[in-house]
């Protein structure tokens, strides 16, 4: 870790580094039990799709949904279409993180780069948010599933698992091949999902 001196002398934590502790404590108070796990996680997932990820696709990974924990989120009853709901969670969270990085000092080239990633999240358009968008999707079915199925139940979990396989990339479908979860009903629900969708294709 890069520290810096403050003009007392005593060591402090770079701009970047002390950005992500405001991100994590702030989705630390999400009331979405699973933001904390699937931040890390989606981190950690991009690091294995893209382990050379510049400091701006990192932080815009872990800061991706930070729009979840704000007093004003955005909220799905507010709007009809599911994906025009995703886009303003992902404009939200891509302002969100911009105070943050402006307010820690950050240089404008990353505080730039992350939130374009952060804004295009959902639906990708270039190599680097492609990768987000993968990392985001395969994290969900990895770490949120288990979660979200016992708050939403089946039908409405599926429909989520639909959704998010139709987004992930050939290289991530079979990559989720491997994901297995201790309730059995998860592993038959996915196993659904995918041949629903390759029957779709054929």
């Amino acid at each position: 870790m890069r520290r810096l001196l403050d003009v007392c002398g005593f060591v402090k934590m770079n701009p970047f580094e002390a950005a992500k502790q405001e991100i994590r404590a702030i989705i630390a108070q999400s009331s979405v039990p699973e933001d904390p796990i699937h931040a890390e996680n989606t981190l950690q997932w991009l690091l294995k799709i893209k382990p050379d990820a510049d400091d701006a696709l990192q932080i815009a990974a872990l800061a991706h949904d930070i729009d979840r924990a704000s007093d004003q989120k955005v909220k799905r009853d507010d709007y009809e279409d599911y994906d025009a709901f995703k886009a303003a969670h992902a404009k939200h969270s891509a302002n969100i993180l911009r105070d943050i990085l402006e307010a820690h000092g950050v240089c404008s080239y990353i505080i730039d780069k992350a939130c374009r990633l952060v804004l295009h999240h959902e639906v990708g358009g270039d190599p680097e948010a492609d990768v987000l968008q993968d990392a985001d999707s395969i994290s969900y079915f990895d770490s949120n599933l288990p979660l979200y199925y016992g708050r939403e139940g089946w039908e409405e979990t599926k429909r989520r698992c639909l959704w998010g396989y139709r987004r992930l990339s050939p290289k991530m479908h079979k990559v989720l091949l491997s994901i297995h979860h201790q309730d059995p009903k998860l592993n038959l629900m996915l196993q659904e999902v995918i041949n629903e969708i390759e029957v779709q294709k054929m």
